[in-house]
């Protein structure tokens, strides 16, 4: 008995993840539908958890697994200070880490000269990484325009 109740509590977990989220990375939700293709590796949690965020956001997420997404960072021009895990393409735009959805919609709505949006890292507590009890970290969406300026986009603390 005791071993059945792990388990459904193991895939419990694994399945309200979601659930589980913080209700902030609902804030701004629009009807907007955009295609992404998102680039991960297969054994990378948290970005399940930042596509499951995407879909949340009526993203259409084209998810490719691949065993190296350094490849698809380089193609992309993510400066390798604004690492994360996973790396996406949205409309001409590139999204690295755990960028918010609401952050990547107000960049597509917006007639601007910014071709990156970047979280460095992985802080706890982003959508993505934001699962029950997590801490939550303050962070900064960074933008990058095509004359490689870097500026803050957003920030987040107190969350």
């Amino acid at each position: 008995m005791k071993k059945i109740v792990l388990i459904l509590v193991g895939l419990l977990g694994l399945t309200l993840n979601s659930y589980a989220a913080d209700p902030v990375w609902l804030e701004g939700k629009t009807d907007k539908q955009y295609e992404i293709t998102v680039y991960r590796s297969a054994s990378c949690g948290c970005c399940k958890g930042w596509i499951s965020h995407l879909k949340d956001h009526n993203f259409s997420v084209k998810d490719v697994v691949v065993n190296d997404v350094n490849p698809h960072k380089q193609r992309l021009g993510v400066p390798s200070k604004a690492a994360s895990c996973h790396t996406a393409e949205v409309n001409g735009k590139v999204i690295e880490g755990h960028v918010p959805a609401q952050d990547i919609k107000r960049l597509l709505a917006a007639d601007s000269d910014i071709q990156l949006l970047a979280v460095p890292g992985m802080p706890s507590g982003g959508p993505g990484m934001d699962t029950a009890g997590a801490r939550k970290d303050s962070f900064t969406v960074y933008s990058m325009d095509s004359d490689n300026r870097v500026e803050s986009f957003n920030q987040y603390s107190d969350y």
